[in-house]
């Protein structure tokens, strides 16, 4: 029998699960090492990370560096940030790993399955045809070909390229 190793998740099933304490949002923008937290690009009001416990290969997230809760939140200047930092995602998720589509959307509300109910995020998922397996609908497991290191090597590198 083949045996399918996710080591990674093991990080994301014993966090504490409280949303109060977690505020990784807030502090992975101030620190200053873009690859250790996956962040790919800064704006001035919001910033590209990768997700770590991605759907897809190349999941991102947008934010705005504030902790906000809900889009009507954002000032007029973070609102136009926030849309024009997910076309920049969706550009460099095109360039990169050439998808035949997007999923794009925001969970308001641990109600929706926002994980960090707090601090506004996006999602923006590459997806390909046939991308769909049994390994998440029997399984409950997603398989991704490249490691976040590599990946992160990736879209950093046709990020700046399209700067």
């Amino acid at each position: 029998m083949d045996h399918l190793h996710a080591y990674w998740r093991m990080e994301y099933v014993t966090q504490e699960k409280s949303p109060e304490s977690r505020r990784p949002f807030v502090d992975l923008p101030k620190m200053d090492d873009d690859k250790t937290t996956l962040i790919i690009a800064r704006e001035v009001h919001s910033f590209i990370l990768m997700n770590r416990y991605p759907y897809n290969a190349g999941h991102l997230l947008i934010l705005p560096y504030r902790e906000i809760p809900d889009i009507e939140d954002l000032t007029a200047e973070e609102r136009v940030c926030f849309a024009d930092t997910t076309i920049k995602a969706k550009r460099i998720l095109k360039a990169a790993l050439k998808p035949d589509g997007f999923n794009i959307g925001i969970n308001l509300g641990e109600a929706a399955g926002a994980g960090i109910p707090r601090h506004l995020h996006q999602h923006v998922v590459p997806r390909w045809m046939g991308d769909t397996n049994f390994m998440p609908v029997l399984g409950s497991t997603r398989v991704l070909p490249q490691s976040l290191e590599a990946m992160w090597n990736h879209l950093k590198s046709v990020s700046e390229k399209l700067d």
